[in-house]
């Protein structure tokens, strides 16, 4: 029984030795090797170390979950902003924008612009009429092999579009003057500001426009225009007969556009303009130029088809300025409208305006989107685009030439400002002056060519 038991107990534990006992008396002797019996230092150090790195992962893991759990707020916080600030372009989903255009659709913007080149090469033929046609021809033979092949390149087919729209407008009559008055059509530097006020109303409003009367034949007339109602509407236009007088705020009469701010024919936005003594503006709640005679009191409208307004496509490079979805321009020879549409995928479009009829008799695409800018301006039929560096910083980045259908991203104008944000900024043929409208503040530049 006790060599039974030895045994078991040798057994228990981690190895089993088996022994012969010799019989001596009543008793049995044996002789064990009580080594295996030994304390196993190394294990215990070997299990000791890998509890210590246990423990020491854990605390790591612990730290990074405090970490973590302080960072969450901050993280959502983040994600929420980043939310806010996509939902505005949630239109380029909603709207399917970026599906593909229907063929029906594109064959009949390949024909009007076909009948346009075609009327104009009957009165004026010549090599780039010539061209355009036998291009505009190839193009719809295309659309005629997708129809065929069911072979569905439409994104290329619409870019080929708005190039061959683009030279086909710039085919139209143009004033002979058109180019003539402007041998050197990129401007090359803007001044540090000549003129620095704030506005003769109030520090309060942040929107509005300023300038003198851009008609190059008009007496000395400046004018200043304050959005008074949430920095949306307004109905007047303060005009002053001389620069001193504008500087002093002295003499100067208010001009009554509209009964009242929400009446229809009141401003919406900042994009106004003064030319010819008549005011042009964005019309009340609606996708239309509206032009005001000052020495008539008629007011004419006409409709901006296919632009967005309500915010849709503002300019809203760094932080968006409401309300500018329509800016108005006047150069040495026309008026001017830049805006964006959902066709042309919230990309500037240019139009011409006939000052006395209000028709629109040009329009160009271009292919820089609206809210990449802060503001734009034209000289000489030259679009200029510019963008926000700093607070006090503002740069000229781009440049759509009209007459050529050539865009230059490549510019690099800087100019002054004295606070972020640019409510108006429009370019004044007579004097050759930028006038800004930034923030409450009132300032004009000198430009180089």
């Amino acid at each position: 029984m006790f060599v039974y038991l030895l045994l078991l107990t040798v057994i228990v534990t981690v190895e089993a030795q088996r022994v012969q006992g010799q019989q001596t008396s009543d008793s049995c002797l044996c002789k064990i090797n009580s080594s295996i019996w030994t304390f196993p230092v190394f294990r215990f150090e070997e299990v000791t170390r890998q509890v210590q790195i246990c423990e020491d992962n854990l605390s790591e893991f612990e730290e990074k979950m405090r970490n973590t759990n302080a960072e969450l707020p901050m993280m959502e916080a983040t994600l929420q902003n980043i939310s806010a600030r996509l939902k505005a372009f949630g239109y380029l989903h909603t709207s399917g924008l970026y599906s593909a255009l229907h063929l029906r659709q594109l064959n009949q913007e390949l024909e009007e612009i076909h009948q346009t080149v075609n009327e104009t090469h009957m009165q004026n033929p010549n090599n780039e009429t010539h061209n355009l046609l036998t291009e505009l021809n190839k193009a719809k033979n295309d659309v005629q092999k997708m129809y065929r092949d069911d072979f569905f390149n439409l994104e290329t087919m619409k870019k080929r579009l708005r190039d061959l729209n683009n030279r086909a407008q710039n085919c139209k009559t143009m004033p002979n003057d058109f180019r003539s008055t402007c041998h050197q059509r990129t401007m090359t530097r803007i001044s540090p500001p000549v003129v620095t006020k704030l506005n003769s109303i109030s520090d309060s409003y942040i929107s509005g426009a300023w300038g003198r009367d851009a008609l190059l034949s008009s007496i000395e007339r400046y004018w200043e225009h304050c959005l008074v109602s949430d920095h949306k509407h307004g109905n007047t236009i303060r005009m002053y007969n001389s620069l001193e007088d504008f500087m002093a705020n002295n003499y100067y009469t208010e001009e009554e556009i509209a009964s009242s701010y929400s009446d229809e024919n009141a401003v919406q936005g900042s994009g106004t303009i003064l030319y010819d003594n008549t005011v042009f503006y964005q019309c009340y709640d609606t996708a239309e130029i509206c032009s005001f005679n000052i020495t008539t009191q008629e007011t004419k409208r006409v409709q901006l088809v296919g632009a967005g307004i309500d915010n849709k496509f503002p300019f809203c490079y760094y932080s968006c300025r409401d309300w500018t979805d329509i800016d108005l321009e006047a150069d040495q020879n026309a008026v001017w409208v830049i805006y964006a549409t959902e066709e042309n995928r919230g990309n500037i479009v240019v139009s011409r305006l006939d000052p006395l009829s209000l028709n629109i008799t040009h329009t160009w695409k271009t292919h820089l989107f609206k809210r990449s800018v802060t503001s734009t301006f034209m000289v000489c039929g030259v679009l200029y685009a510019t963008r926000f560096v700093n607070t006090y910083q503002e740069e000229v980045f781009y440049a759509f030439d009209t007459a050529t259908g050539q865009e230059i991203n490549t510019l690099s104008l800087p100019f002054e400002k004295v606070s972020a944000g640019i409510a108006n900024l429009n370019y004044n043929p007579v004097d050759g002056k930028l006038y800004l409208y930034n923030d409450a503040y009132l300032l004009a530049y000198d430009t180089f060519f």
